[in-house]
């Protein structure tokens, strides 16, 4: 584990945060993905947690990204909190969106698509041309910036960041957004997509973009070509196990890692029905995780991140990580988050006295 603290690291003066968005049918699948209260309502979550993280609130989308039963807030509200504390400014994007978020959110547009269900054949189409756009967003960014913090929002990625993880031939259990990771359907899901696509454990070691192409998602194809082409930038993959992924095919694809950090939240390192630590050792990463200490907030919603509910997501633990390495306490991001929280729950209340149904 990479012992750094903040107060060791070289602080950067330039530093940026890109937010990655994109679908996956495989988010359909009943059961497997906790973000949002119907599988099919998961198509609004990356674009409603872009409005969120842009503004404080939902503006086009007519569900507010809050994870069932008690109204977990989304982490995007971690992420706005740390980057207005810190006024560090941020992109978002497109790596195939099914749902677009509001006009007032500006999009990134890498060429990407929409993914499917991983038990098809094909699971990410156009994986080359996104991967190399990516790849020249990454090297003009490198140009302004001297760290990039990249997240993500995708429902059901830590169960397509499983497939590739077995194509290329690591094994573990990935975390998940429910308080009750659903193993034992992911574990069916992969095995169902890595036999339709003819893969065998490790069989695609040396050919990552054909295991994202084949089991993926289109999330992973922009975050692994935005990483790649910034070089010897410094890179933090704010996430968990998907980022532990995302690394492993920079990794196989013959890139450079020295300057990867993958950074999360406590509640991802303590999950003890994933394996993130030893998932990120297995593939050589540095790592740490940060724990933003919901357990002493008065919201009942920012409490079930400690018994389990969403642990991660939009690059929250990251966010915390530079938020600690650029001078702020923890009760003062807490009381920031707090502060939001109230806010889109208000909001919420609102919509739902004037009859909309959010």
């Amino acid at each position: 584990m990479d012992t750094l603290a903040p107060d060791k690291v070289r602080l950067p003066e330039k530093p940026l945060f890109v937010c990655v968005l994109g679908n996956t049918e495989t988010a359909y699948i009943e059961g497997l993905s906790a973000a949002g209260k119907t599988a099919k309502l998961t198509d609004y979550t990356p674009a409603g947690d872009a409005e969120v993280l842009e503004t404080g609130t939902i503006i086009d989308i007519p569900i507010l990204p809050m994870t069932p039963p008690y109204d977990t807030p989304t982490p995007a509200l971690i992420t706005r909190a740390a980057l207005s504390l810190i006024g560090v400014p941020h992109i978002f994007v497109n790596a195939g969106l099914k749902v677009l978020p509001a006009k007032k959110v500006t999009l990134v547009d890498i060429g990407g698509k929409p993914g499917g269900d991983i038990r098809d054949p094909i699971a990410v189409n156009n994986v080359e041309e996104a991967f190399n756009n990516s790849f020249k967003l990454g090297e003009n960014l490198s140009k302004d910036h001297d760290l990039v913090m990249i997240g993500e929002s995708i429902p059901g990625g830590t169960t397509t960041a499983n497939a590739v993880l077995q194509s290329l031939g690591y094994d573990g259990n990935v975390s998940s957004s429910a308080d009750s990771n659903p193993l034992r359907l992911k574990k069916e899901v992969v095995r169902e997509a890595m036999a339709s696509s003819g893969i065998t454990f490790g069989s695609l070691r040396d050919d990552p973009l054909k295991a994202i192409e084949s089991v993926g998602d289109p999330m992973m194809v922009a975050v692994a070509g935005i990483a790649a082409g910034l070089g010897e930038t410094p890179v933090i993959l704010a996430g968990g196990t998907q980022m532990a992924s995302i690394f492993a095919v920079i990794k196989h694809m013959g890139y450079s890692t020295d300057n990867i950090k993958i950074v999360t939240t406590s509640y991802v390192m303590n999950d003890k029905s994933a394996n993130f630590v030893e998932l990120a050792n297995e593939v050589g990463a540095k790592y740490e995780g940060k724990d933003p200490e919901f357990g002493r907030s008065s919201f009942k919603g920012l409490q079930q991140y400690e018994a389990g509910f969403v642990k991660e997501g939009v690059g929250a633990g990251g966010a915390i990580y530079l938020t600690e390495l650029l001078g702020h306490s923890m009760e003062e991001l807490r009381s920031k988050i707090e502060q939001l929280c109230d806010e889109l729950c208000k909001f919420g209340d609102l919509a739902r006295v004037g009859g909309e149904d959010i």
